[in-house]
């Protein structure tokens, strides 16, 4: 029961804690209504006092963001009016500067130096220009914004007259400036002047290079030593580069060009005419004509070696310094034009000479000038395309493809023209009358042998077949060099033969034909024997032609000519009074005869090669001898010794009579020399001998 009163006492207890406790919150909770209803009044009390602040500093606001765009405004004007303002003060400073260096310039002696004070004058230049084109660029959009600026001051009045009268007075000062200095700085100012002096310069250093001594390059006669030489030096090179750059970028492009086209082309020809070419000066085709044949010879070959001398030497070393100096201007075109300008004028010079000489008279002797002037062209074709390539050169290369066309046609028209005079015996002359070689064979046969060497012989064929496919066309199929020209030659040698049998014909003599025939063939067999000619056209071939015909009129020559007097000497007579008459009338009809044959012989029958009258000799001895000592043999009892001449005599005559010498028919006891016995088979049935 006690503990059930003690447990109901701590209940108690607890709930009277309670109690009291919730009192204490209660009692706070009322404190801090109060604290907060007064803290409420604070912030109506505030939120007024801010609201009328915000009433109050909202004019003040809206002209703080009026004047931060007022200053914007102005900053935008005022900024880049500085900046031009600055751009003014560092062209005065570079124009005092190019005074300065100008200075110091004409006072230098040493060549490098003042290359290199140039350099630092072309920058300057560079720089002064660049200036004046920002000045002249952004002047007239700067002064726009100024006046923009200031008139919207003037009309809104957002800041004070004083300020808007400064900034007034500075776009007046500037307007006036940009309107009066800048074209006279760049048209009549120190700017101008220093473009004039960079033309000077520029002149002055390509006037100093030069080539080098190009008689010293044409003694060479190897090709390989033809090397272009460098005509300024690298810092020289770097100088005229940046003048022509400066030059272009300053509207004087025209006047760099016109400079350096006048000056290299007066330095190239100058070089050129340390060769004395006063041969160029000769170039149409009738004053090609009226040269004499030397003069014209020496003036081609001095043309052959000059053109490829100005190729190889001066053109080259031209088109490498308008490279270096005027590649960098648009793209590498400006160089091409330059060069191609220069070269042209050049070039011209060669090229009229070489059309006069392909367009003048076809003479023969012109043919071997006109297939050298064709090789050298050959030759340089290559070099010479790849020198003048790209548009600027075409000119030059279609001009140097018509000479070269003009050369084909020269050529093979002197060629075929010499077949035409030979055709028809153009050369107006008789054949000679003691039956020796026409000059037109000898002529002939040397011109066809030289054409047929290796020196011409691969021109000419080249001409051939060119001028074959011209005819026939590219797609044509045409023969080989060396059948060409074996045929083309062949057709000569047949219009020669022709020609020679033309002739024969003239004479009224009997024996004069065979004497002429066996001349004239023998002479162009041994002629063409064991050469480049009889090679090309067939060894075999040119026996069965020539040899053959010279063997034939050899044996017809003996036969009328000594062929009569063995005859008188074939009757056998009797051993009586009327067979010693016939005896003693042949013997005296033959040495009649024998001295009327000797004399045609001493004064119309030459036979002026030496062997082939050494081989007649011995032939007529064989033919001749036997015959008479068989004649005297037979008849030795009807003659008496004196009364006849020996047959030793006879040879001797015979000799002589070949020999050229002039001497009459002894007797038998006659005391003359013999002149030697022949070493060749007899002239036979066939007439040939050893060598015939």
């Amino acid at each position: 029961m006690a503990l059930a009163v003690a447990k109901e006492d701590s209940t108690l207890m607890k709930l009277e804690s309670a109690c009291a406790d919730l009192k204490k919150i209660l009692k706070a909770s009322a404190k801090m209504e109060d604290k907060l209803g007064k803290i409420d009044k604070n912030f109506d009390t505030i939120e007024e006092t801010i609201s009328a602040a915000s009433r109050s500093i909202a004019p003040l606001h809206s002209l703080a963001m009026t004047t931060k765009a007022l200053e914007t405004r102005i900053n935008r004007a005022v900024s880049p009016a500085l900046a031009l303002v600055d751009s003014f003060k560092l062209a005065e400073s570079l124009q005092h500067r190019l005074l300065q260096l100008s200075s110091r310039a004409s006072s230098l002696r040493d060549s490098q130096k003042r290359l290199k004070l140039l350099l630092k004058y072309v920058d300057c230049v560079d720089q002064l220009n660049a200036t004046l084109n920002t000045i002249n660029q952004d002047g007239e959009p700067v002064i726009h914004k100024l006046q923009e600026v200031v008139e919207f001051l003037s009309r809104t009045k957002a800041t004070d007259q004083f300020r808007t009268h400064r900034l007034r007075e500075t776009l007046v000062t500037l307007k006036a400036l940009y309107e009066t200095e800048v074209d006279a700085m760049r048209f009549e100012g120190l700017l101008d002047q220093a473009l004039l002096n960079l033309q000077d310069e520029f002149e002055g250093i390509l006037l100093q290079a030069r080539h080098q001594n190009i008689n010293e390059l044409s003694e060479d006669k190897e090709a390989d030593q033809m090397v272009p030489s460098d005509l300024a030096s690298e810092l020289e090179i770097q100088v005229l580069s940046r003048i022509s750059e400066t030059l272009a970028a300053n509207d004087c492009l025209d006047i760099c060009i016109d400079i350096f086209v006048k000056v290299r082309y007066r330095r190239a020809a100058k070089a050129l005419m340390q060769l004395n070419p006063d041969y160029l000066k000769t170039y149409t085709p009738e004053q090609i004509d009226e040269m004499e044949w030397e003069s014209l010879e020496t003036a081609i070959t001095l043309w052959i070696q000059h053109l490829e001398l100005a190729v190889k030497t001066v053109i080259v070393s031209e088109k490498r310094l308008s490279i270096q100096v005027l590649g960098g201007i648009m793209d590498g075109v400006i160089w091409q034009e330059c060069f191609a300008k220069i070269a042209d004028k050049l070039m011209a010079v060669f090229f009229r000479f070489g059309e006069g000489v392909a367009r003048s008279s076809k003479e023969p002797q012109k043919l071997f000038k006109l297939l050298d002037m064709f090789d050298s062209l050959e030759k340089l074709k290559i070099q010479f395309t790849e020198i003048f390539e790209g548009e600027a050169g075409a000119d030059i290369c279609t001009r140097f493809r018509e000479l070269e066309k003009l050369l084909v046609h020269a050529s093979s028209g002197v060629f075929w023209e010499f077949g035409l005079q030979i055709e028809g015996n153009a050369d107006g002359l008789p054949p000679p009358k003691d039956g020796s070689v026409p000059k037109l064979v000898r002529y002939a046969i040397n011109y066809l042998k030289y054409l047929a060497t290796e020196t011409y012989s691969v021109s000419m064929a080249k001409v051939l077949r060119t001028e074959q496919i011209w005819k026939a066309g590219i797609l044509s199929k045409p023969e080989t060099h060396e059948n060409l020209l074996k045929e083309a030659i062949s057709n000569i040698m047949e219009a020669l033969q022709r020609n020679i049998e033309s002739k024969r014909s003239y004479y009224k003599d009997r024996v004069m034909p065979h004497v002429f025939s066996m001349n004239t063939y023998w002479y162009i067999y041994m002629r063409t024997r064991n050469t480049e000619l009889g090679k090309l056209i067939g060894e075999q071939d040119m026996k069965e032609k020539y040899k053959v015909v010279a063997e034939e009129s050899a044996y017809m020559y003996q036969t009328q000519a000594w062929g009569p007097l063995v005859g008188l000497l074939d009757m056998e007579e009797k051993a009586n009074d009327a067979g010693v008459a016939v005896i003693r009338g042949k013997m005296e009809a033959f040495l009649k005869g024998f001295d009327e044959i000797s004399q045609r012989h001493r004064r119309f029958y030459n036979i002026p090669d030496v062997d082939l009258r050494e081989q007649i000799r011995e032939a007529t001895v064989k033919f001749l001898i036997p015959a008479y000592t068989e004649f005297l043999t037979s008849n030795s009892t009807l003659v008496q010794a004196k009364s006849y001449v020996s047959p030793e005599s006879i040879e001797g005559l015979l000799g002589q009579i070949f020999d050229g010498a002039d001497r009459k028919l002894k007797r038998r006891d006659s005391k003359d020399p013999k002149t030697g016995g022949g070493i060749l088979a007899s002239v036979e049935g066939e007439g040939e001998t050893k060598d015939f």
